[in-house]
């Protein structure tokens, strides 16, 4: 990783462009907060993503002369909202011009068709020419950010109106970059003037679940693991600050429910935890628990609480809130 601006506010690395894709991980004391404490949720949570953002922005390089009346922010409904990105791009750059478009794109699984995009009915969308476009999503299968580049090609096609760049923030996987890689392809095919596709991960890229992963408790094609996964310095630091942090299911939760229906999310949390503490009465150890999640930081915790004691705290936890 590149060091791009390292300091206690703000860390942005530049990793190996991916064609002519450009690479980030980004870290802020308020992004590790969400992906390591469920209970930051509803208006916090929001409110800290939108925070990081703004830092975010006011940081990521700049290689192109774009002006504020070219941007526009494209919210993914909903939980492109959770990002803020129309406020962060007033604070972090001083914009107050550009515009903001909304799409709906639920995805759902089912055994016929697998992950699949239905409530998909809304769109508010006028685009600028020579666009430059800022987006926010949570990515493990990608089903949805697919749905949403394929939509916004078309609606520029339909609109005969160009991109220049597309910047895209993510909790995400892998599948995010390979994602973008492909629209960037399209994108200077389809725009004579496109120069550039950004993907900004937040505090790491995470892994997701395999059918023979040896994890006890996992959701595939939902959950973001800590392993294997690369990860922002800080953020691996930061799981040896408390005993639960690398133990959790999955470093977003659902980001809908967790901004929008905190009684389901909570809800969610604790079913995990009851199922950790479920496994400690079965005998697995932290030890144990910890080098199926979190490996890499298992000399730092190795011989801590035993495993129900973390469950049953956290369990009471989120009965508290």
């Amino acid at each position: 990783m590149q060091i791009i601006i390292k300091n206690p506010a703000i860390s942005l690395y530049a990793l190996k462009d991916r064609g002519s894709l450009k690479r980030y991980i980004l870290s802020t004391p308020e992004t590790r907060q969400i992906c390591n404490d469920p209970a930051v949720c509803g208006l916090e949570y929001t409110d800290k993503l939108k925070l990081a953002m703004q830092k975010a922005l006011a940081q990521l390089p700049e290689s192109l002369d774009v002006n504020e009346s070219q941007g526009i922010v494209f919210n993914i409904l909903r939980g492109g909202l959770n990002f803020g990105l129309r406020e962060a791009l007033a604070e972090g750059k001083d914009w107050m011009l550009h515009r903001t478009a909304f799409i709906s794109a639920q995805r759902v699984y089912d055994d016929k068709e697998g992950w699949h995009i239905t409530e998909n009915r809304y769109e508010k969308v006028y685009l600028p020419d020579e666009a430059d476009i800022y987006l926010g999503d949570v990515v493990a299968t990608g089903v949805s950010l697919e749905y949403a580049l394929k939509k916004i090609v078309s609606l520029a096609k339909e609109q005969k109106v160009s991109f220049k760049r597309i910047t895209f923030f993510t909790f995400g996987s892998e599948r995010a970059e390979e994602l973008m890689e492909e629209v960037d392809n399209v994108c200077r095919q389809e725009f004579c003037c496109y120069e550039e596709s950004r993907v900004v991960y937040i505090e790491g890229i995470f892994g997701l679940p395999k059918d023979n992963s040896n994890l006890s408790i996992a959701i595939p094609g939902t959950d973001l693991l800590r392993y294997p996964a690369i990860l922002a310095p800080e953020f691996l630091e930061s799981q040896t600050f408390q005993v639960a942090y690398p133990l959790e299911r999955c470093i977003i939760y659902d980001a809908g429910s967790r901004a929008f229906n905190v009684s389901e999310y909570l809800a969610d949390v604790r079913e995990y935890w009851e199922q950790v503490k479920l496994l400690a009465q079965q005998g697995i150890s932290y030890a144990e628990y910890l080098k199926q999640r979190c490996p890499q930081s298992l000399p730092l915790n190795e011989g801590r609480e035993i495993l129900q004691e973390i469950a049953q705290t956290q369990i009471e936890k989120y009965f508290m809130l």
